[in-house]
């Protein structure tokens, strides 16, 4: 077994590696710029950077259910949390003490697919469903029904059925048919049992976090430097960094690539940062991704197929587009499934839903906020500009678009903080260890 964990581990670094290379080469910063400022950068402690709003790094038990995770993400208006083990209170030692991060993306995920599960089950004969109960639930309930994947690892997959079948959400409405019809009859009834419902509401973060992980946790301690941060999250796609004390066992601080771009726009009024801010977007070889690189989804396909195409693609969202020459006409991103979870009318019909209709709902909604539109820029826009635009608006993307409103290419959080740096050879080896790729690798 650890053969091919080693093979994918090799594979996943050699993505990181591709896609920077492929950065430099394309980027237009005159490399001397680029090496004093990646030099300025290794000189930068982390523990100068700005704390989190409250001075209060969330963080959520591990032995908490999903619906009270959802409730946390949300009230506190964050997309993820690291994941703190109740049964290492008194370790000094950070991996003893996090179990990783849970992020809206994971919980989406695992409902979905709880949710595909159920509707299996449903799609059964009712002599075959009988026999799917409480007493099914573990790992001999999963087998019965030839049921495989992360889900019957984690221990879910009973658990979907037996509240599907047992439980009586929707057996009546669902028996004997085929299971995506099924899955389109389980409404509102199934929303309202995966989050409150046992044994789902039993299931813990704990739970699902190693199958449905998104990115690994992988923590920089407060004495490290900035360039560290940035190329975690940049080429290693990291959405956020915890940063621990040295010889503690806390998170301090918790650095997103939102945070760092609001960072780069408080440099305004620097030299360094004004000469390059001033330059067109093209003079630095933005955007990194043309057009045929663009990851888009048409406002007539459902909105399932945009979240798996952004589960597939690990990427945080898509433009939604329109006709042959793919005008931008919105975006929807991995932010926006948290609609999904706390406005159970969508989820009741996420299998036919499309995707502008999900766009229209939410946009609409006066619950739980609008939805962000497609922000767009073109080739001419000032690097400034789009730092600023990124900033303001609190996205992650930035759309280049054409003359006629078509999609030329993608600007992300990631490609801007890539624009500034480069890594020095050996630069993790020598303050990290191999800790980094063992940690990529998991």
């Amino acid at each position: 077994m650890a053969q091919p964990q080693e093979a994918k581990g090799s594979s996943n670094i050699s993505s990181y590696d591709s896609y920077f290379k492929t950065v430099q080469a394309r980027k237009k910063l005159p490399h001397s710029l680029q090496e004093v400022l990646t030099t300025a950068f290794a000189k930068i402690p982390v523990s100068s950077f700005p704390g989190v709003p409250g001075g209060k790094v969330v963080e959520i038990p591990a032995d908490t259910s999903i619906g009270d995770a959802v409730k946390i993400l949300s009230e506190c208006n964050i997309l993820s949390a690291p994941v703190r083990n109740p049964a290492a209170e008194t370790s000094s030692e950070w991996r003893d003490s996090y179990l990783g991060i849970i992020d809206y993306s994971a919980i989406i995920l695992w409902v979905l697919e709880s949710a595909e599960l159920a509707a299996v089950a449903l799609s059964a004969t009712s002599a075959t469903a009988a026999g799917v109960g409480a007493g099914a639930v573990g790992a001999i309930g999963a087998v019965a029904l030839g049921v495989t994947g992360p889900a019957a690892v984690a221990g879910l997959t009973a658990a979907a059925v037996g509240a599907a079948v047992a439980g009586g959400v929707a057996a009546d409405k669902g028996m004997r048919k085929d299971a995506p019809t099924a899955a389109d009859e389980l409404g509102q009834d199934f929303y309202k049992t995966i989050l409150q419902d046992e044994p789902f509401k039993s299931t813990t973060v704990r739970s699902i976090l190693k199958s449905f992980r998104w990115a690994p946790f992988l923590p920089v301690a407060t004495d490290s430097s900035m360039l560290s941060v940035l190329l975690l999250l940049s080429k290693y796609r990291l959405r956020n960094v915890p940063v621990i004390e040295p010889g503690q066992a806390t998170i301090k601080n918790y650095i997103t690539q939102s945070a760092i771009v609001h960072g780069l726009e408080r440099c305004k009024g620097r030299d360094w940062f004004d000469c390059i801010a001033a330059k067109p977007i093209s003079d630095l070889g933005l955007p990194f991704m043309s057009s045929d690189e663009v990851i888009s989804v048409l406002s007539d396909d459902l909105i399932l197929e945009a979240f798996k195409k952004m589960r597939d693609n690990q990427i945080g969202g898509l433009p939604v587009v329109e006709g042959t020459k793919k005008q931008i006409v919105g975006n929807v991103s991995i932010r926006d499934i948290r609609h999904l979870l706390l406005k159970p009318e969508l989820f009741s019909n996420f299998r036919k839903l499309t995707v502008r209709d999900f766009m229209s709902t939410i946009s609409t909604s006066q619950n739980i906020g609008k939805a962000v539109p497609a922000i767009t820029c073109n080739v001419e826009s000032t690097l400034g500009n789009v730092i600023e635009t990124l900033a303001s608006k609190s996205v992650h993307r930035i759309y280049v678009a054409g003359q006629e409103g078509e999609v030329v290419g993608v600007i992300t959080l990631r490609d801007v903080i890539s624009c500034f740096i480069y890594e020095p050879p050996n630069h993790f080896d020598d303050c990290m260890g191999s800790a980094l790729k063992e940690m990529l690798n998991e």
